[in-house]
């Protein structure tokens, strides 16, 4: 083809840019921290969501991380896991008033992968699951108001309300009849088309 017709068409593509998604892993399993990059990935998106997103704290970690076990979502290809793309923490309490207190706090999820394949609630089960496994009679957490509904759907109740970091939160525990024990650690969350295909 001759190079001056070459130069003067112009090139069409059949794709539109906007009809592409996010890139969001197939395979997610949901487990106990415990490699180092794991725990490390962990608190890089606790502090991605709670300064950098959410700016309720100015500093992430606090003294309930050296007493609680970190539980990760991880997002895996080809079997191999790659990203932390959702936390929580669970410890136990002292309180002479409830034997076998335990806490859940810092539940997060990466933006690309909120509200997909139930990753929070899967995280939440995991975490009141683990709890149980270790004793705990009494699970509590602080939720934040916009996610009090969410945790009411998942048989958690409203006993108290406090100020955390300027923000009003629920204190919330959960009815851990709901909660059978499980097989832990937690079950990959497969995708579902890729199990029907």
């Amino acid at each position: 083809m001759p190079k001056e017709i070459i130069s003067s068409r112009r090139l069409h593509y059949a794709f539109d840019e906007q009809t592409f998604k996010r890139f969001r892993a197939t395979e997610l399993k949901v487990k106990l921290a415990t490699s180092n990059w794991e725990r490390q990935r962990y608190f890089t998106l606790r502090e991605r969501v709670f300064i950098d997103e959410q700016q309720l704290l100015t500093r992430e970690q606090d003294g309930d991380d050296f007493k609680a076990t970190a539980i990760v979502a991880l997002a895996s290809n080809c079997g191999m896991s790659d990203d932390v793309i959702g936390a929580v923490r669970i410890f136990q309490v002292n309180d002479a008033s409830y034997p076998n207190l335990w806490f859940g706090g810092r539940l997060c999820v990466a933006k690309d992968y909120r509200g997909h394949r139930n990753i929070g609630k899967t995280l939440i089960n995991t975490a009141v699951s683990r709890a149980k496994l270790l004793g705990c009679t009494h699970f509590r957490a602080y939720v934040q108001l916009q996610n009090v509904s969410y945790f009411e759907g998942l048989h958690w109740r409203q006993i108290d309300e406090k100020n955390i970091a300027g923000r009003p939160h629920k204190l919330m525990y959960a009815d851990l009849s709901a909660y059978p024990l499980t097989c832990l650690p937690a079950p990959e969350i497969n995708d579902p088309e890729r199990t029907m295909a």
